[in-house]
């Protein structure tokens, strides 16, 4: 009796990584083995990075709010001690746009808190 094999499934397993694949540069886009590698390997990259990306963009928010703060003679810290107290409940990300894209929103909102 002959050996029963899932081709269909293997087939299909192995079609999906390729695809999965496609734009990678030489043999990582069309050698099974590379392939497989390279793909599992930047998947582990994406879910990663998109943990890091929440890290980056907060960070880069801060920035700006430090550097329009101190425009207006407040550090970072002491602006956002002062937003808190004041109960004005913006979040970084806001604060940041309004610092970058409204300057003259941004510094109603410090003369608020001054």
């Amino acid at each position: 009796m002959p050996r029963s094999v899932n081709n269909v499934a293997s087939r299909a397993k192995r079609k999906r990584i390729l695809k999965l694949a496609k734009g990678f540069f030489g043999r990582k886009k069309n050698v099974w083995t590379v392939a497989k590698n390279a793909v599992e390997k930047g998947l582990v990259y994406a879910y990663r990075d998109r943990k890091q990306k929440k890290r980056e963009f907060r960070g880069i928010w801060i920035a700006r709010i430090n550097a329009g703060a101190r425009v207006h003679g407040l550090s970072y810290s002491a602006l956002m001690g002062k937003l808190n107290k004041a109960g004005i409940g913006l979040n970084r990300k806001v604060i940041a746009d309004l610092a970058m894209n409204h300057p003259a929103a941004f510094e109603a909102l410090v003369n608020k808190v001054k």
